[in-house]
């Protein structure tokens, strides 16, 4: 061996060793390329939900122009002398786009209860009907007529303290409600009770509910959440028995006076004067390729108020919007 280094001679290269380099760096490579590749579409799928988010967007507010309009001309008929776009009593409406289908939940004002009039014991069988346990619905209607309620200067309110336990402190306003979310600072008001328990509105919340824009006496007997008709007394199967009723067609005038004479009472309760004031809330989902709709869906709201024609204050025909909810 001395004598072959002396004479020039170089062993060969090992190339088990650099095999094993190659594969090395190209399994790196490949691990880098999977890795890019995976990052790349993950951002691709969260860049187009976000393209279909705001597509969603903008056609629901877009349905609540189109829906309101309906409801302004809700006079007009056709041949047949059926409402073209909107029927008194209507809950929903389902309106068509080329590249959506939305639907538009049409909630009158008169169809909850004024939440600075209401009365204790309709607030608390209001609760009750929601699944509230009766223990703390009792203390949820004392802090709410507690907080509407002027300060009097010989007893201490019993819940002034909570709310200046909280971080950040604050004083109740022991004055009416201004808007409806006002509710979520009262003592025991969780967002599921305020908002619902569901994400279809299969389970109503305050929200659906409480208005301060809301009836002092009757509540709408076509768009009334079920829980509101047991709080104005209506008993329990009578209020379903309207609810499933309803789904077919909408009550008349007719059938009115009948469910006030059967219900006694409780059916002084009901009444079908929706006024001029709604909340409108607009689902939508697109039109996949494939013509079934997005698992995606966006919703706005907006709370409006109607000159209809002939109003008696003599405004301009139109609507106007007081409130817009972007998340609802």
């Amino acid at each position: 061996m001395l004598t072959l280094r002396k004479a020039g001679y170089q062993p060969a290269p090992r190339r088990g060793s650099a095999l094993l380099t190659v594969l090395w760096l190209t399994a790196a490579l490949s691990a880098i390329g999977l890795a890019v590749a995976s990052n790349v579409r993950g951002e691709t799928e969260r860049t187009a939900t976000g393209v279909d988010e705001t597509k969603s967007y903008f056609i629901a507010r877009g349905a609540i122009d189109r829906a309101a309009l309906h409801i302004l001309w809700r006079g007009y008929v056709d041949a047949d002398r059926l409402p073209i776009y909107y029927q008194p009593g209507q809950p929903k409406m389902y309106l068509d786009f080329p590249g959506a289908q939305v639907t538009v939940d049409i909630v009158p004002e008169t169809a909850k209860l004024n939440v600075n009039t209401v009365r204790p014991e309709d607030l608390l069988r209001l609760l009750s009907a929601l699944g509230v346990p009766v223990d703390r619905a009792t203390e949820i209607t004392s802090a709410i007529v507690d907080w509407r309620t002027p300060v009097d200067p010989v007893r201490t309110s019993p819940f002034d303290a909570f709310y200046l336990a909280q971080s950040p402190s604050f004083r109740p306003r022991h004055a009416s409600f201004q808007q409806n979310e006002e509710l979520l600072l009262v003592q025991g008001i969780t967002p599921g009770l305020y908002y619902g328990e569901s994400l279809d509105d299969s389970q109503a919340g305050l929200r659906d509910c409480l208005s301060v824009f809301g009836s002092d006496g009757a509540v709408d007997l076509n768009s009334a959440q079920l829980a509101t008709l047991e709080a104005v007394g209506v008993a329990p199967d009578d209020a379903r028995a309207i609810v499933q009723r309803r789904a077919v067609r909408p009550f008349v005038y007719q059938d009115l006076a009948e469910l006030r004479d059967s219900l006694g009472l409780a059916g002084s309760r009901l009444t079908m004067d929706t006024r001029t004031m709604f909340t409108l809330r607009a689902t939508a989902r697109l039109k996949q390729a494939d013509g079934k709709l997005s698992d995606l869906r966006r919703t706005v709201a907006a709370l409006v108020q109607f000159n209809f024609p002939g109003n008696t204050k003599n405004r301009p025909v139109g609507y106007q919007v007081l409130r817009w909810f972007d998340r609802t």
